[in-house]
């Protein structure tokens, strides 16, 4: 597969992209006024205690506070599993184990304690000064998601503070190579006397010792800059900030193969090379400016394919096309054959549409970012090898994908479900605002649909009207078809012609209307 990164960037906003094989993969967007604040460290204060929650609200000092699990405040109930690395360069925290969180992300208690055992009323008091770490972006009306198991990425390291566990990226697949990883940064850790663990990222494949010591000393630096600052402050205070976007694509992107960095910024340039060349020395040669006077992502028509992933419906090669639509609770992608009829069997036709749409599925799950639960309707198989297939195709897709994600088996109906990670709002989110005609539901009423209530209106109003004219203020948009039926409209609505004016007001939505009697 071939890879490049670009990265893009007018006053105000950054744009870096993932783009394979020609198609664009991944987008991320940093606007600076707007930055995000998921792997953000904060010394905050515990303001309320919901024990029918199980939970805690704490104030970090944003705009709203943020929200603590009991699992995510309590002490690991076992090691971070490898499973829990996050491609977004943060950590699932590991579950808890009944011991109450002390100091800077250290655990003490009793083991052995299940779940239901432990209240967040015995973790947490009000007023209680805590450090802890967003894991999740604000999303809609609530707050950040926060955790006091903490974790520091690196490109080729995850720093676990107060964890005593080395573990290895579950993909990295070997037994004999995790076994290998896992001794080699035991070692390391003990030579740096690291006070807590590592998890190796997926960088470190096959890598020697050495190569892993100069990532390991600069967590542990940030570490006790950290417990430096939070000894020095009182909360609500910031303790440490994510990377910025161009430093957390290269850590987080940036290996052996990527054919090119390319850069449309001075300032930017010298960013990217400065972090390659204390973290990637070999490849910092890959990085380059653009210098065509064609802006970046136009020349390389990346801007119709950012635009295209704001649709609902994405065409697919062969003719048929797949429709992603997004609610609050999950999201819903319907595949179908569209133009695509095929040239033998029906059953092959339906198997070739639907592995063409499951590689374009999990490509717009990445590039849109989309998380939670997302359900695909895949066009029906009879053949339950088919079925098998498509699952296999899906799971070997979404091993490109950095994000977490399960995939559950087709169901009886065709559907398959997959549960991904979400950190931050998804690019319709960053990009888009909801619809101020329709309040974001996607659709508007229409004209004829305006015309019954307002007959409706005028005939319960009734006597009340007098002689008056009644005056009817609508969008230009609904005026120019309304007052072809005005007539109608006023005899339906029991007036003597005449009596039904509209007129044009722009500051209306197009199925907004406004009745005044003059």
């Amino acid at each position: 597969m071939q890879r490049e990164i670009y990265i893009d960037s007018v006053p105000g906003e950054v744009r870096v992209a993932l783009v394979e094989d020609g198609l664009l993969a991944e987008v991320l967007i940093e606007r600076p006024g707007a930055r995000g604040v998921a792997g953000n460290i904060y010394l905050g204060r515990v303001r309320t205690i919901l024990p029918g929650l199980q939970a805690a609200f704490v104030d970090l000092g944003l705009e709203r506070d943020g929200f603590l699990y009991v699992e995510d405040a309590a002490g690991p109930a076992r090691p971070l599993g490898e499973d829990q690395l996050s491609g977004a360069g943060t950590v699932e925290p590991p579950g808890p184990d009944g011991g109450t969180t002390t100091g800077l992300g250290g655990a003490t208690g009793p083991e052995g304690r299940s779940l239901p055992e432990r209240r967040i009323e015995d973790c947490l008091k009000e007023g209680q000064e805590i450090v802890v770490q967003v894991t999740k972006e604000p999303m809609g009306q609530k707050g950040v998601r926060i955790t006091t198991h903490l974790a520091l990425p690196g490109r080729l390291l995850v720093f676990l503070p107060g964890v005593d566990h080395i573990g290895v990226s579950r993909r990295i697949e070997a037994p004999d190579e995790r076994e290998r990883l896992r001794a080699l940064v035991r070692e390391v850790a003990t030579r740096l006397e690291a006070p807590g663990g590592f998890i190796v990222r997926t960088n470190g494949l096959a890598l020697a010792a050495g190569e892993f010591v100069p990532d390991a000393r600069v967590l542990l630096d940030s570490w006790e800059s950290i417990r430096v600052r939070r000894g020095r402050s009182a909360p609500p205070v910031l303790l440490h900030e994510e990377a910025g976007a161009v430093t957390r694509a290269l850590r987080d992107l940036f290996d052996e193969d990527v054919r090119d960095v390319v850069v449309d910024a001075p300032a930017l340039l010298r960013e990217a090379i400065a972090f390659a060349e204390r973290a990637r020395p070999a490849l910092a040669r890959r990085i380059r400016l653009h210098e065509a006077r064609q802006p970046l992502f136009e020349e390389l028509g990346l801007e119709v394919q950012i635009d295209r992933a704001l649709r609902p419906k994405v065409w697919l090669k062969s003719g048929g096309y797949i429709v992603i639509n997004q609610t609050e609770a999950l999201v819903a992608i319907d595949v179908n054959t569209g133009k695509y009829v095929g040239r033998e069997r029906h059953e092959e036709t339906i198997v070739r549409t639907n592995l063409e749409a499951v590689r374009e599925i999990v490509r717009q799950i990445r590039l849109r970012d989309l998380g939670g639960i997302i359900v695909i309707d895949l066009i029906d198989m009879a053949d339950p090898g088919s079925r098998s297939m498509l699952v296999t195709a899906l799971e070997q897709e979404l091993r490109k994908d950095r994000a977490r994600s399960r995939v559950l088996q087709i169901s009886e109906f065709g559907l398959v479900e997959i549960t991904r990670q979400r950190t931050r709002p998804g690019l319709d989110g960053v990009l888009c605002r909801p619809c101020p005609a329709c309040g974001g539901a996607g659709r508007a009423k229409s004209v004829d649909t305006l015309g019954f209530e307002i007959v409706r209106e005028t005939r319960k109003l009734g006597a009340a009207l007098g002689a008056g004219r009644v005056v009817v203020r609508v969008h230009p948009d609904a005026g120019m078809a309304l007052r072809e039926r005005s007539a109608a409209l006023a005899a339906a609505g029991n007036l003597p012609a005449g009596r039904l004016m509209l007129e044009d007001d722009a500051g209306l939505r197009p199925d907004q209307w406004v009745l005044r009697v003059d």
